[in-house]
């Protein structure tokens, strides 16, 4: 463990320093994320330091992770007045996103030659992390590469996400965090809250909903859709 006490130190610097940068340059494209992997990745290559050494050294970040998300219910909770208003166009809109990706994930997999296995990793990319994870091994997935297709997801939708829904002109806050909440999970509703408070907390909720529709629903879905498709 001593040989790697600068793995800490060295995320925190990395990814404050990228946050510098983002903020200054205001890029979508240079996402403290994405900066933060591109630094890091080549270093730990250059060095042959195998990723899960680097992880012994900074896991606790990794175990602040769960506050991290349960924080964003606080302006989940500011916002209650607004959501009880909408509650059944809210659960409407996270039901038919949840389908739409799980269903246009799993299909374009298997239409692109997947294997039922590549096909159930995939189909719950646009749900946070741990439940992604539960869910694949549910379905007989793979949890590990499941975790990789939701970074993909959320780091495309914080990326890209506000650039697609402003070439669509769509100006609703309610709706916009939604639909960042329901792609693209915690990534995506971390760059809701940098951007606007009030969108930050529908895409927190979007995120909380999807996750119980994703899991609930998945392990009914797949098997109907691998029968449809053979």
């Amino acid at each position: 463990m001593s040989d790697i006490w600068w793995s800490l130190p060295l995320t925190m610097l990395v990814f404050f320093g990228a946050r510098r940068v983002a903020a200054r340059v205001k890029i979508s494209l240079l996402n403290p994320l994405l900066i933060s992997m591109a630094v890091i990745i080549p270093l730990l290559l250059l060095m042959q330091m195998p990723y899960a050494r680097y992880f012994q050294g900074s896991a606790i970040l990794n175990q602040l992770l769960q506050p991290a998300v349960v924080a964003l219910a606080l302006p989940l909770y500011e916002q209650m007045h607004q959501i009880r208003a909408r509650w059944k166009s809210i659960i409407g809109v996270c039901f038919i996103g949840s389908m739409t990706a799980m269903i246009s994930g799993t299909a374009i997999a298997l239409w692109m030659g997947a294997t039922p296995q590549i096909a159930a990793t995939i189909m719950p990319k646009s749900v946070t992390t741990p439940i992604a994870m539960a869910v694949s091994a549910t379905l007989g997935g793979i949890p590990a590469i499941s975790a990789i297709c939701v970074l993909i997801a959320g780091v495309l939708g914080a990326v890209f996400g506000h650039m697609l829904l402003n070439l669509l002109k769509i100006r609703s806050k309610a709706s916009r965090g939604l639909a960042i909440g329901n792609a693209s999970h915690a990534l995506g509703t971390a760059r809701c809250s940098e951007l606007d408070y009030q969108e930050g907390a529908y895409s927190s909720l979007a995120l909380v909903i999807c996750g119980i529709i994703t899991s609930l629903l998945a392990p009914f879905l797949f098997p109907l859709l691998m029968h449809f498709w053979r």
